[in-house]
C-alpha cells in the first residue's frame, strides 16, 4: 500500500495528470481522474457511466491513494481535493486557498439514463427525449442550489439503478444546464467567496436502487444524521397549535378591512357625515381616491357605486392608521398595534348615525359573519391567513379570538425579506420598518451596492439585523390581535445571498440560519408556523409551506401576467376584497400545463423529504380552483401526495366555494389525519403509461390514483376514472373521485 501510494504521488509530480484512480468495494467500481475529476462508475453487473466528463484539467501534485480514498492538489495546492467511498456513496470534498469561481462537475448526457430526476419544486421525472422539458430546462438558463431547486439534489434512472447527486454544501453553487444529443448536460460550478474562501465545497454521488426517490430518501436520512430534521411531533412539542394542521383546509381571507357592506344601515347619513368638516372625516376626505371623491358628491345610489365608496374609505381607515407608525424613523411598535383600535373606537362614535351599533359585527371577509358561515359549511379543520398582512387583525381582534376559540388556525401574512423606503408602497405594510431599518439591514453586494428586494422595490434584508423588530413587531400585534399561527413569506424560499456590510459580513449558510433562527423564535411562541415554497435550505422549522405543490409558474409570461386580453391573464391585484390574480379562474397554456400537470412525469421527491415534517400546499397564485384545465389532476395529485388543499375566500365566494371545499375536506380531512405524520416511503407507476401511480407510507398505508379518465382494475381492484383509492393500515378502503371527473365542479369564481 505505501509503495502504491508513493508512486502515485511521483507519477503525478512527473506529469499534468496521473489517469484514472480505483476505488471499488462490492456494490461498485468508481474510476476518478485527478487532473480533471472526471468520475466513471460501474455498479456491480452493469455497464459503465460516466457519471461526469470533467473539467479543464489542473496540474495534479501530492496525490495519495488508499483503498477507499484519495486525496490530492491542483495548481500547487491552490486546492486540496478529497474523495472518499462509502458503501454506496462517493463523498467529494474541495477546499480552496483564495476565493473565485471554480468547475466542479460536468455530466454528460449519457448519464442522463432514461430520465432524469429533478427537483423543480414538488419534482419531476424529465424522460430522456422529451422536447418540451429540455426547451424549458434550457430556457431557465443558470440556476442556484437553494432557491431554484427545491432539494440540493438530482438523479438519473438507469433501469435496473439510479445515479443521484446531494450537494451537502448548497451554497453559491451554479447550475447550467446545456442539450447534449437527445438528452441534457448537467454543469456544477462552486463559488469560494471572499467572506470565507476557505469553506468546503462538499458532494456526493449516491448509487441508489432502482427507485426514483432514492436520492432523496438519502438527502433525508442525511439530514437526520445532520441533527437538521425535525419532524411534525418535534415541532409540535414547541408549538401545539400546530396540530389543529392535520386535516385542514388552507384559505386565504380577503376583505379585512374594517368595513363591510352590511355595515352601512343609513347611506345618505354616510355621505353626509363624510362631506362634513369635522376632523375625522375631512383626514379621510383626504385619502380617499379620485373615484370615491367623485361619488361624494352625488348619491352613490348603486349597488357597484356603494362597494366602490366603502372600498375606498376602508382604504382611507388604512391609511389613517398607518400614519400613526409608518413615517416613524423606528416605529413604536405598541403604537402600531394600539393604533388601529383607537382608530375604530374613534369610527363608531363619529359615524354612528350612518353605522351599525353592533360594532362587533362590523367586518366583511373577516368578520364574525364569515365565520358563523364557516361553521355553517360543515369544515371542521380550518388554516386561514389573512391576505392582506395582519392589519385585519388589528381591525377586528375578537373575530381572530373567535376563530381560535372555534378551533381554527388563524394567522397574517407577514414579511421581513424586504424593507421600504418610508412613503414607498404604503400598502406593503408589512415591509415598513422605518428609514433606520431601511438603511441598517440591507444586504450589501460585493460592489458595495446594496441589494435591491423584491421586485426591485426596497432593499433585501439580514435577517439577523430584523431578528430584535421581528421580536417586538410580533409581540405587539400578539398582544392585541391573538393570533395562533403566523405565515413569513419568502422565508423559506431559498432566497439566501452573500453581503458584505462592513462589520457584518454574511454568508449564504449565515443567511440561511438567520431565517431558521426567526421561525424558531416564532414557533417558540407556539404559532402554526408556515411560509412560503419551503425549499430545504430555509424551512428546517416551519410546520407547512405555500409553493410545493404547485409553484410560481409562468413569471415574466406576457399572457398570464400582463396582457389582460389573454385568456390566460391571471388577473389583476385589484379588487383588494377580491383580487383577480387570485379569484379569476383561466385555463393554464402550454407548455406550462404540460410540465407542472401531466402526471406521468411528476414525482413526490420533496415528500420523501419532508412528508412528516412540512405540510405542504399550493403557492397562493395557484388556488385549487385557479385552473381550469387541470382540476383533476390537481385533486389527484394532492391527494395521493397526501398535501393539503388551498383556496381564496371573501364574503361574496362563500356560498359558491364553501360547497367545493367541504366536498373534498370530507375524505382529505380524516385520511390526512390519518397519514400526514408518517413518512411517504415509495412511489411507484402501476401501468405502462403511467396514469395510474401508487404511493406508500411508513404505516403501511397505500394510495392508488388513476389519472387516466376511463376505468382501470389494479391490483385486483376497480379505479373508477380520475378517481383515487385509499387503502389504509387500519384496514379502511375509502373512494374519492375528481370533481372534474364526477360532475360536480360548478363555476367557483
Amino acid at each position: 500500500m505505501r509503495l502504491f501510494a508513493v508512486s502515485l504521488l511521483v507519477l503525478c509530480l512527473l506529469s499534468p495528470w496521473a489517469g484514472a484512480a480505483v476505488l471499488q468495494n462490492g456494490h461498485w467500481r468508481v474510476d476518478v481522474h485527478p487532473a480533471t475529476l472526471a468520475i466513471s462508475v460501474t455498479p456491480a453487473g452493469e455497464a459503465p457511466v460516466q457519471a461526469s466528463a470533467g473539467v479543464a484539467a489542473h496540474r495534479v501534485s501530492v496525490l495519495l491513494a488508499e483503498p477507499a480514498r484519495l486525496s490530492w492538489q491542483w495548481d500547487d495546492g491552490a486546492f486540496h481535493l478529497e474523495a472518499r467511498l462509502q458503501e454506496r456513496e462517493l463523498l467529494l470534498s474541495v477546499r480552496a486557498r483564495e476565493a473565485g469561481e471554480l468547475a466542479l462537475l460536468k455530466q454528460p448526457g449519457s448519464a442522463m439514463g432514461k430520465g432524469l430526476l429533478w427537483p423543480l419544486a414538488e419534482g419531476h421525472y424529465v424522460p430522456r427525449g422529451d422536447s418540451i422539458w429540455r426547451d424549458y430546462l434550457l430556457a431557465e438558463g443558470e440556476l442556484n442550489t437553494t432557491q431554484d431547486l427545491s432539494l440540493p439534489l438530482w438523479g438519473s434512472d438507469h433501469g435496473r439503478f439510479s445515479l443521484h447527486w446531494l450537494l451537502t454544501t448548497p451554497w453559491n453553487n451554479r447550475l447550467r444546464l446545456a442539450a447534449d444529443g437527445d438528452a441534457l448536460a448537467i454543469e456544477l460550478s462552486h463559488t469560494y467567496t471572499r467572506i470565507q474562501p476557505d469553506a468546503p465545497m462538499t458532494w456526493r454521488l449516491y448509487l441508489g436502487d432502482a427507485n426514483p426517490l432514492a436520492g432523496a430518501q438519502r438527502y433525508r436520512e442525511w439530514l437526520l444524521e445532520q441533527g437538521q430534521y425535525q419532524t411534525l411531533e418535534d415541532k409540535w412539542t414547541a408549538a401545539p397549535e400546530g396540530r389543529k394542521l392535520l386535516g385542514a383546509t388552507h384559505a386565504y381571507l380577503w376583505g379585512t378591512g374594517l368595513l363591510g357592506s352590511a355595515d352601512v344601515r343609513d347611506w345618505q347619513q354616510l355621505l353626509t357625515i363624510l362631506r362634513s368638516e369635522r376632523a375625522l372625516p375631512r383626514r379621510l376626505r383626504g385619502r380617499l381616491d379620485g373615484y370615491s371623491l367623485e361619488l361624494l358628491q352625488g348619491s352613490a345610489a348603486a349597488p357597484h357605486e356603494r362597494q366602490a365608496l366603502l372600498r375606498g374609505l376602508n382604504a382611507a381607515l388604512n391609511s389613517v392608521a398607518r400614519d400613526s407608525w409608518q413615517g416613524a424613523h423606528e416605529p413604536d411598535m405598541r403604537v402600531l398595534a394600539h393604533a388601529y383600535s383607537a382608530l375604530r373606537k374613534e369610527v363608531a362614535g363619529e359615524f354612528a348615525a350612518a353605522l351599525s351599533p353592533l360594532t362587533e359585527q362590523w367586518g366583511d371577509g373577516l368578520s364574525l359573519r364569515t365565520l358563523e358561515r364557516l361553521g355553517a359549511s360543515g369544515l371542521q379543520g380550518l388554516s386561514l391567513v389573512l391576505g392582506d398582512s395582519w392589519e385585519g387583525g388589528l381591525w377586528h381582534p375578537h373575530v381572530v379570538r373567535a376563530a381560535v376559540a372555534a378551533g381554527y388556525l388563524i394567522g397574517p401574512y407577514d414579511s421581513y425579506e424586504t424593507a421600504l423606503a418610508p412613503g414607498d408602497n404604503p400598502d406593503w405594510t408589512s415591509a415598513h420598518f422605518g428609514q433606520a431599518v431601511h438603511e441598517r439591514c440591507a444586504l450589501i453586494n460585493e460592489d458595495g451596492q446594496s441589494r435591491p428586494g423584491f421586485m426591485q422595490n426596497g432593499h433585501y434584508t439580514d435577517p439577523h439585523c430584523m431578528q430584535p423588530l421581528l421580536h417586538k413587531r410580533v409581540t405587539a400585534i400578539q398582544a392585541q390581535a391573538g393570533f395562533n399561527a403566523w405565515f413569513l413569506d419568502a422565508a423559506a424560499a431559498g432566497m439566501v445571498y452573500d453581503s458584505y456590510r462592513p462589520g457584518a459580513l454574511l454568508t449564504q449558510a449565515q443567511n440561511a440560519e438567520g431565517h431558521q433562527q426567526l421561525a424558531d423564535w416564532l414557533s417558540a411562541q407556539g404559532l402554526a408556523l408556515g411560509s412560503e415554497d419551503g425549499n430545504a435550505v430555509t424551512s428546517r422549522s416551519i410546520q407547512y409551506a405555500h409553493g410545493m405543490q404547485t409553484p410560481v409558474l409562468g413569471w415574466g409570461d406576457q399572457d398570464l401576467m400582463k396582457n389582460r386580453s389573454s385568456p390566460f391573464f391571471l388577473g389583476a391585484w385589484y379588487p383588494p376584497e377580491e383580487p383577480a390574480i387570485f379569484f379569476r379562474q383561466v385555463a393554464l397554456k402550454e407548455p406550462y400545463r404540460t410540465l407542472h400537470f401531466a402526471p406521468q412525469t411528476r414525482l413526490p421527491l420533496y415528500q420523501a423529504v419532508y412528508h412528516g415534517s412540512i405540510i405542504t400546499s399550493h403557492h397562493w397564485n395557484f388556488d385549487n380552483l385557479k385552473l381550469s384545465n387541470v382540476r383533476a389532476e390537481n385533486e389527484l395529485t394532492q391527494l395521493l401526495y397526501n398535501v393539503a388543499p388551498l383556496y381564496h375566500l371573501n364574503s361574496a365566494t362563500l356560498s359558491r366555494r364553501l360547497p367545493i371545499m367541504a366536498r373534498h375536506a370530507q375524505f382529505f380531512r380524516p385520511l390526512h389525519q390519518a397519514l400526514a405524520t408518517q413518512p411517504l416511503l415509495a412511489f411507484d407507476w402501476l401501468s405502462e403509461d403511467r396514469l395510474v401511480q401508487q404511493t406508500t407510507f411508513a404505516d403501511g398505508s397505500r394510495l392508488l390514483a388513476n389519472f387516466a379518465r376511463e376505468p382501470r382494475s389494479i391490483q385486483g381492484h376497480a379505479l373508477a376514472g380520475q378517481s383515487l383509492l385509499a387503502l389504509l393500515a387500519d384496514g379502511s378502503i375509502r373512494t374519492y373521485r375528481a370533481e372534474a371527473a364526477s360532475g360536480t365542479a360548478p363555476d367557483a369564481g
